[in-house]
């Protein structure tokens, strides 16, 4: 049986070098409403551009979050119809190469698979955007059978280690799980590099923590046998810099945002390491709806945190469950744009309608979901 592995976050780690990162520009129009909806205080602090390239950028950002919106909810419509309402589907945010990406993980991955395949359109783009039309906007993918979406949406974010994909190699379900984690460490590092070696640890016997040519970080672990059960693949969340220490709040709020989570494991450090204090989270772990995701509170002094480079998706069966979790969830005004938010952790989150796909075909739909932050499907 797979388990929730014990970790302490990048324990033992040389300091890396802070990931560039950006912010979400976001608001209800362009030009116009810009200052209104920013302000002049915070836009400088948001992003760095000649005054004379400010509508441009606006335009083009706001724009592809909203096209990202929609195809992230419809993909994740298609790729989850299993049980579409009871998922939570990883979006990764790509500079273009998303399509090579997916390539890269399925190829890696066993049981994986590419579902589906969006592309901008060859016509009616703006004329920033020509040069994508016709170019890969989303793929939906499957890792280890589980639901992934990427996107091509530009240079803005990045990944950093502050997100990151845990996965379990279970010796009682898989006989071969050594060989087969060996195997995988060494198709994910091609092109990348370690930020903890593949090697014996006190918390398991085989693990290591690498960054991917594209920037993506994974934890491969093989599990303790006598464990509780986990899927193989675990979003893992780990708290540092403006977060650093509320590893558990930010666990015990999610729970009860989402109806029916479970809490898991909570195992927390006895003394101070790092950054982390006596009683912070070395490792702990909560089901979200059907995903089960890890958190942790940083053991090293870092300066990353949560971007818009991993979002999570929630498809909504209505307006009420869409207004329920934006309540819940949006905690940053200047992070809101057609149906995405950033909670008081910053981590980000797209709460759309299920049924997005159909909700786009209403006349005018494209135009009204410009002016939207939260979605409001009476107005589009």
């Amino acid at each position: 049986m797979q388990h929730e592995p014990v970790i302490s976050a990048l324990e033992g780690v040389a300091p890396l070098m802070p990931t560039p990162c950006g912010t979400v520009i976001s608001g209800p129009g362009l030009s116009s409403t810009v200052a209104a909806f920013i302000g002049a205080r915070v836009w400088p602090q948001l992003v760095h551009i000649h005054p004379a390239s400010l509508n441009e950028t606006f335009s083009r950002s706001l724009t592809r979050l909203m096209i990202v919106s929609i195809a992230a909810a419809r993909c994740d419509d298609m790729g989850s119809r299993r049980n579409t309402m009871n998922t939570i589907t990883p979006c990764l945010w790509f500079n273009g190469n998303a399509e090579d990406a997916v390539q890269f993980y399925t190829t890696a991955f066993s049981d994986s698979s590419i579902v589906d395949t969006t592309r901008y359109p060859s016509e009616g783009l703006a004329d920033f955007q020509q040069d994508l039309a016709g170019a890969v906007l989303t793929v939906t993918f499957r890792l280890a059978g589980q639901d992934f979406l990427a996107i091509n949406a530009g240079e803005r974010f990045a990944f950093n280690e502050s997100t990151s994909f845990m996965v379990n190699f279970d010796p009682s379900t898989d006989p071969d799980a050594r060989r087969n984690l060996d195997a995988l460490w060494n198709a994910l590092i091609d092109g990348g590099s370690a930020l903890m070696p593949i090697a014996n640890y006190d918390f398991s016997p085989r693990y290591g923590w690498l960054r991917d040519r594209f920037g993506v970080n994974w934890q491969l672990i093989l599990t303790d046998p006598a464990g509780e059960p986990r899927p193989t693949i675990m979003p893992a969340l780990m708290f540092g810099d403006g977060v650093q220490n509320r590893a558990r709040e930010a666990i015990e709020f999610y729970a009860s945002v989402f109806d029916n989570a479970q809490l898991g494991a909570d195992v927390r450090y006895t003394e101070r390491t790092g950054p982390a204090h006596p009683g912070s989270v070395m490792f702990g772990d909560v089901r979200l709806r059907d995903r089960w995701f890890v958190a942790m509170d940083a053991a090293t002094r870092k300066h990353v945190t949560f971007t818009e480079s991993v979002s999570f998706v929630i498809p909504c069966a209505d307006q009420a469950e869409i207004d329920r979790y934006w309540a819940a969830l949006s905690a940053v005004p200047e992070a809101e744009a057609c149906g995405w938010c950033k909670d008081k952790f910053g981590v980000s989150w797209q709460i759309t309608p299920a049924n997005i796909d159909e909700l786009m075909k209403r006349p005018n739909a494209f135009e009204h979901m410009m002016q939207l932050k939260k979605i409001e499907i009476a107005k589009l």
